[in-house]
């Protein structure tokens, strides 16, 4: 009997960890200037699908000597894609590809990160010469404003060290939680589940210093302002994604929004996240829009 409970629980833990990854998560890292962000050089399958972290801990392949054509795409989970998305299904790797390796587009992005993470990155690592910036938002990031709580190696989404069991990952990150979810008088939102800090004070410094670094280096630099499905519903932006839109318009800084795009619900996978469709949606976009801004370096 005891044999057969050892044989039964290394063929689940073998199961767990070939077929879906568990046991083999993104770690992440601390940081002082922009609260966390991935481990570099990491190369994980999880799900089913392929995730990659560059030596400078982006969601691209490593940068190369050679890579003279450089956009850079800034974002959170929207952008990034999480473990539920396959690297060559990225709107960044995707966009990469139609130029046929001649551009680099690369994903500088982590789950629930606002503008102010995002600036803390461009502080800590430079520009890479860019030649182009892309900023993705939601609305709201109007006020996701950084608090530096405690994250790496507190918050289930956020490891700093490999589970000993893929059985163990399982446990503690997917089932203990929705055990104990629905004794909560009050079941978090997907937002809040993210770390999504929707009514931080004051408007988001992050928009203000790519702004101003963009302008004083003589970047192009796009905001790209992705439609969450109820605001696709109701045909317009929430206030928060007004106070985006006022900005850049008071800026002279080009948006392109979801709205304007046709982003449609089959573009999603739940209330915020969109999924490969919507990835494609981007990527066709954004690729048209490279075009003419990149091709003095192509």
């Amino acid at each position: 009997m005891a044999l057969t409970i050892i044989v039964l629980f290394v063929a689940m833990e073998i199961t767990l960890r070939k077929v879906w990854g568990f046991g083999e998560t993104v770690l992440f890292k601390a940081d002082e200037n922009l609260e966390y962000i991935a481990q570099p050089n990491q190369e994980r399958h999880r799900f089913g699908h392929k995730i990659v972290y560059n030596q400078f801990s982006m969601r691209s392949a490593p940068l190369r000597d050679d890579d003279k054509c450089v956009v850079l795409g800034f974002g959170d989970s929207v952008i990034n894609g999480g473990a539920l998305t396959d690297q060559d299904s990225l709107a960044t790797t995707i966009v990469e590809n139609e130029f046929g390796g001649r551009m680099r587009f690369l994903n500088i992005s982590a789950g629930s990160w606002g503008p102010d993470n995002c600036a803390g990155y461009l502080r800590e690592y430079g520009d890479f010469n860019a030649k182009l910036i892309v900023l993705f938002v939601s609305s709201h990031d109007a006020h996701d404003n950084m608090t530096f709580e405690p994250t790496v190696g507190y918050h289930e989404s956020y490891p700093d060290k490999q589970y000993l069991l893929a059985s163990g990952e399982v446990l503690v990150r997917y089932v203990m939680p929705r055990i104990f979810g629905r004794f909560q008088d009050q079941p978090s939102s997907g937002a809040d589940n993210l770390m999504i800090n929707k009514n931080g004070e004051g408007f988001n410094k992050g928009f203000e210093y790519f702004n101003n670094y963009t302008k004083e280096k003589g970047i192009p630099f796009i905001v790209c302002l992705h439609a969450e499905p109820a605001e696709i519903a109701q045909g317009k932006f929430n206030e928060q994604g007004e106070e985006i839109i006022a900005f850049c318009k008071s800026n002279n800084i080009k948006l392109i929004s979801g709205l304007e795009i046709g982003e449609e619900p089959g573009d999603f996978r739940d209330g915020i996240h969109i999924n490969e469709r919507g990835q494609k949606r981007w990527a066709k976009v954004l690729f048209s829009e490279l075009q003419d801004t990149v091709k003095s370096c192509l």
